[in-house]
């Protein structure tokens, strides 16, 4: 029997919008980018320019720094905008999609008979390779190296995400696939974490080649981080790959069907969704078509987030879907004052430390806006990033250590165990409203550019 790893510490928050179990194919949108921003640590060297043909697996960048990472497009037109930020940095590369979606032919084969060589180089052609992330730092995998293992996480318990159960349904003979090629990549096993506390898909339960660990608990249960940290903790000079369920599919598309399908089912959630539910969409969809019609205030009022709402990073109502996302979620904006907002009765408002009398009536779900409630002050010693965070490491203490940039203090107290999501609660439930997910991630990139 697999070991089922009890978490108790985290927080469920309660909030409205869970998307109902029903698939709808979207129609494909008009635009679609690969965003160099979802990859921390990249600096993108382009590979087309404005007006360029491409098919589907057609590089658009590449790492500078490690030349044989593509990213590729996942439909076939032509490139329509190259959006650059600041020191004209790329932001977005934005393909306008036309109605043939032709391929690039990478050749079907058997994982399997495949030797790990080659199997890294059909990866790195078709530009999946980015979907393997590397702990620690949270960053894209290095293809020369050889990790002890690879966890994939099956379950997500963040708020209003999806059932990866329910995404994965009928994507057997894909994960299979997928799984084999990941088999190849690693020295030790492939670890499959699923959630204990209902039984998971048989697409899960039945797949070949990997070790099976159990989950029970709040979130962040279903956080990989959270999920290697009770399997086998990270020590210095350890490294283990994770990858999301649904790029496993994806991969194993790949070996199967010679082409790069990036087809996924994601969830459109929270309370200013008039129909949540779920749609079969493309990695990198602008999300104008699935919330058309079907959010309940003026665009202008709401906060359109790729990802959860603990994670997610904030898009345009005409933006697109993050790279690693499976989720949207809709909530409304908080751009106004609240007098005396503390000392309210606070029925309708949610504290993870029972401020308010909602507190009494308990299983209620809430429409929680962006609104802070207050500004960035000094620490206060409350003991509550303990109670959301379960790793055997001192938060506030770590996170202190990385703005005093101590490299010595920061390996002690565990910054090759973390990343941004797995500070996600502490951030939340933060009384001084720190940025503690920004602060995590200025830690990672020290250590990378201190130590490599």
């Amino acid at each position: 029997m697999p070991k089922v790893f009890k978490i108790r510490k985290g927080l469920n928050i309660p909030l409205k919008g869970e998307a109902e179990k029903v698939f709808t194919r979207a129609e494909l949108a008009e635009f679609y980018a690969v965003k160099p921003t979802d990859f921390p640590g990249l600096t993108p060297k382009l590979s087309v320019a404005e007006g360029d043909k491409v098919k589907v697996g057609t590089p658009l960048f590449y790492d500078k720094y490690r030349t044989s990472i593509y990213f590729t497009s996942p439909v076939s037109g032509v490139v329509h905008l190259i959006r650059r930020g600041e020191r004209r940095k790329i932001l977005e590369v934005v393909v306008k999609t036309d109605n043939s979606q032709d391929f690039e032919e990478f050749g079907r084969s058997n994982p399997k008979e495949l030797s790990r060589e080659q199997v890294v180089e059909r990866m790195l052609k078709a530009g999946l390779w980015p979907t393997l992330r590397q702990r620690p730092y949270s960053i894209i995998a290095n293809p020369e190296d050889k990790p002890k293992a690879i966890h994939i996480s099956g379950f997500d318990t963040s708020p209003l995400s999806p059932d990866l159960d329910f995404a994965v349904k009928d994507e057997g003979e894909a994960f299979q696939a997928g799984i084999d090629a990941l088999n190849q990549l690693a020295e030790g096993n492939v670890n499959l974490n699923l959630n204990a506390d209902y039984p998971p898909s048989s697409v899960y339960t039945k797949v070949k080649g990997v070790k099976f660990n159990y989950f029970s608990g709040p979130h962040p249960a279903g956080n990989v981080g959270v999920q290697i940290h009770h399997v086998a903790p990270i020590n210095k000079g350890d490294l283990i790959w994770v990858v999301n369920p649904l790029d496993v599919i994806i991969i194993g598309r790949l070996f199967l069907r010679g082409i790069y399908d990036a087809t996924k089912v994601i969830a459109l959630a929270g309370s200013e969704v008039q129909k949540p539910r779920y749609f079969i969409v493309k990695t990198g969809a602008s999300i104008a078509n699935i919330i058309a019609d079907n959010v309940t205030k003026n665009p202008e009022e709401l906060r359109f987030i790729s990802g959860n709402v603990l994670t997610g990073a904030k898009i345009e109502p005409d933006g697109f879907l993050g790279f690693y996302d499976n989720m949207v979620t809709v909530i409304p904006e908080g751009n106004y004052y609240e007098f005396l907002g503390w000392a309210q009765p606070g029925f309708k408002k949610y504290s993870f430390t029972s401020a308010f009398l909602s507190s009494l009536l308990p299983g209620r779900k809430y429409t929680l806006d962006t609104n802070l409630h207050g500004g960035e002050r000094a620490y206060v010693v409350t003991g509550q990033y303990e109670k959301v965070l379960p790793m055997d490491i001192y938060p506030v203490h770590l996170i202190k250590a990385i703005l005093a940039k101590d490299i010595d203090k920061m390996e002690n107290l565990g910054i090759y165990e973390v990343a941004e999501e797995d500070f996600a609660l502490c951030e939340y439930v933060c009384t001084s409203k720190t940025n503690v997910q920004e602060i995590i991630r200025e830690g990672l990139d020290l250590m990378i550019k201190e130590l490599g």
